[in-house]
């Protein structure tokens, strides 16, 4: 498991961490780069949605591998949020607002993308 402090400036810690993970099970450049990039955003919706930036707070990161797929789970210390209630960022009124495309991003992203714990883990799914 690899624990962040819920302060932005941890982010910066998620490249290190993908760069070992990619090193672990063969992962071309095309994957590692999915991966930074959906795993950044959930970490950065962890700190800053879900544990509110609370630095007595942490966000754990594990990993669980098949023969097939990688799964990356990210939990927060927070309430959790639903999923199905997040505004689309592609509709009209949505296109010109700041933010509000992450959860979308990570589904356009992974090859699947699931909920647990009333959306305070997201398990990010990637094909191997």
């Amino acid at each position: 498991m690899f624990v962040l402090e819920s302060k932005p400036e941890s982010i910066c810690q998620i490249e290190e961490f993908v760069k070992k993970m990619a090193d672990q099970y063969s992962i071309n450049d095309e994957l590692y780069a999915d991966i930074l990039i959906t795993l950044t955003e959930a970490v950065n919706n962890a700190i800053l949605h879900g544990n509110k930036e609370d630095c007595n707070k942490t966000v754990n990161i594990h990993l669980k591998s098949t023969e097939e797929a990688l799964h990356i789970f990210v939990e927060d210390q927070g309430s959790g949020f639903n999923p199905d209630c997040i505004q689309d960022p592609t509709a009209p009124e949505n296109l010109e607002k700041c933010g509000g495309r992450g959860v979308f991003l990570i589904k356009e992203i992974c090859d699947s993308v699931r909920y647990h714990k009333n959306g305070s883990v997201v398990q990010l799914c990637f094909k191997l």
